[in-house]
């Protein structure tokens, strides 16, 4: 069975976020960019079933500039078999990425796709839902654990109340959860010979997908800063706070 593997580069979660002077939006001038840490989650599941022999083949895809390409050679290493960057200047947004996705599903015929449940940057969660609406693939979302057994996989997913315990047909569309596995170390011999790995370049008009975006940012900016904690003297003196200043009771 092939994986399609999609992955998106983002800021380093490490890194402290800086918005724009102007409010246009988050600055990644000249700051450290890395795998969405659920993307890098899913790539460690695909090469996990390769492992397992459940999958025959990784196919690693990405969306964006030029730079992605870095973000696509670090999955190559942690065992992906091939990559795929459709290089795009502008803004992304999900529906975008899932008509993109839609094509590339239809060109390389995998049996399962793996996303990361959503990116730490625009934190959306909906790439993965709106990809399996347009093929018209059963989906399960934030899943803990997958289990593939002929047409059809075992899959946990993490839902409010716990866990809770599906089977969906093959082809499906999943996205992984924190819990799902702990990403390996990539090693340097693995990345060297990631270096030779294919890295196919492709551009969204070849794949015949319009990615103009639809939305509009009208502004970015911070989250107000916390105020000083005050000593209160009292229960009463809480309530009252509460009341005439917080105004929640």
């Amino acid at each position: 069975m092939k994986v399609l593997v999609a992955i998106k580069r983002v800021v380093d979660p490490n890194i402290k976020v800086r918005v724009k002077a102007d409010g246009t939006g988050v600055e990644t001038a000249n700051v450290k960019m890395a795998m969405n840490p659920f993307c890098e989650i899913a790539v460690e599941q695909a090469v996990r079933m390769k492992e397992a022999g459940t999958v025959t083949e990784i196919v690693v895809a990405s969306i964006g500039l030029p730079q992605c390409q870095e973000t696509l050679r670090t999955a190559l290493a942690m065992g992906a078999d091939r990559a795929i960057l459709v290089e795009v200047a502008t803004e992304v947004q999900p529906l975008a990425v899932a008509k993109v996705l839609k094509a590339l599903v239809e060109k390389e015929q995998p049996g399962l796709v793996i996303m990361g449940k959503q990116a730490i940057d625009d934190d959306c969660n909906q790439s993965g839902q709106m990809l399996a609406a347009v093929l018209g693939w059963p989906q399960a979302t934030f899943i803990s654990k997958i289990e593939v057994a002929g047409d059809h996989a075992d899959i946990t997913r993490e839902v409010d109340g716990g866990l809770e315990k599906i089977s969906v047909r093959m082809p499906a569309v999943v996205t992984a959860d924190l819990r799902l596995n702990e990403p390996r170390y990539v090693t340097l011999p693995n990345i060297m010979k990631a270096k030779k790995k294919p890295l196919e370049n492709i551009k969204p008009d070849a794949l015949g997908v319009d990615v103009t975006p639809r939305l509009t940012t009208l502004k970015v900016e911070e989250p107000p800063k916390r105020g000083a904690g005050v000593k209160l003297a009292d229960v009463a003196e809480l309530v009252s706070k509460l009341k005439n200043e917080a105004k929640v009771i």
